[in-house]
């Protein structure tokens, strides 16, 4: 079972208003609309993915990098490896 799958519900709605949100913005470029006016919603879009991505990362951090610590050896370093490259690249995006 997967840390966020008590929250899925609540992840799927929220992608689902940023789905909504990219396709607002693609009618929005159809329309040509006003630049920074765009700019704001593309700025919007990828503040709540963002936002998706750090609540499944700590999700990610609370089970199963904790159980893996609890249960030690080599999967724990492997899942720590993994959490450090996950926060890797949501730092540099």
């Amino acid at each position: 079972m997967n840390g966020y799958t008590q929250d899925k519900d609540a992840y799927l709605k929220r992608m689902r208003r940023i789905e909504g949100q990219v396709r607002g913005i693609a009618k929005m470029i159809e329309n040509d609309q006003y630049c920074i006016d765009v700019l704001t919603q593309v700025s919007a879009a990828t503040k709540a993915l963002e936002a998706v991505a750090l609540g499944l990362l700590e999700e990610h951090l609370r089970h199963c990098v904790a159980q893996a610590a609890a249960d030690g050896g080599d999967v724990a370093d492997a899942k720590l490896a993994e959490a450090s490259a996950a926060i890797a690249r949501l730092v540099k995006s």
